[in-house]
């Protein structure tokens, strides 16, 4: 049996993500478990690192639709699509919305491409998902994050969001 020890940095949780082990000859463990049954380490380790979840979004009040602006959160770090203070991130931003396996059953505000939401979906992890192609800069080589087509919340009042809305997050 090889086993590979995949070593990835996420300057987005300030913390080093190592011994996460792949067997090789296995299913990784997003094809074998559910989202409930991961651990804290897996789970974190699925966040794409793309930054679209922390892009201020408007949502139709009528039907639901969830449309996603251009808006950074103040606190994302837009060339590294990372939070800049992720252990505090709930207290500087009251509405940031944090992700668990416990709350997942409304995820229709996630981006498609979302690990979270393919997962949940059964879609599994995208080619460019760093846990696939072993590399975190994938998801910025294939176009997936927002590095380069977000802009400051700073300035921009609630009634300017509509001119913010995007059409490249489905």
């Amino acid at each position: 049996m090889t086993i590979t020890q995949l070593e990835w940095y996420s300057s987005r949780h300030q913390e080093r993500v190592s011994d996460l082990l792949i067997n090789t000859t296995d299913q990784p463990f997003w094809e074998t478990r559910s989202l409930q049954e991961m651990s804290r380490e897996e789970w974190e380790s699925l966040c794409d690192g793309c930054g679209r979840c922390c892009l201020e979004k408007l949502e139709d009040e009528t039907s639901g639709e969830v449309y996603f602006t251009n808006i950074a959160c103040r606190l994302l770090d837009t060339d590294d699509c990372c939070c800049c203070n992720y252990p505090e991130r709930t207290r500087e931003v009251p509405d940031c919305m944090v992700l668990s396996p416990d709350h997942l059953d409304d995820i229709n505000w996630l981006p498609k491409s979302c690990a979270y939401r393919r997962i949940k979906e059964g879609r599994g992890l995208a080619p460019w998902h760093h846990l696939v192609s072993g590399s975190c800069t994938t998801v910025h080589e294939a176009g997936i994050s927002v590095r380069g087509k977000t802009i400051s919340a700073q300035g921009i009042g609630i009634e300017e969001y509509e001119n913010h809305v995007v059409d490249w997050i489905e």
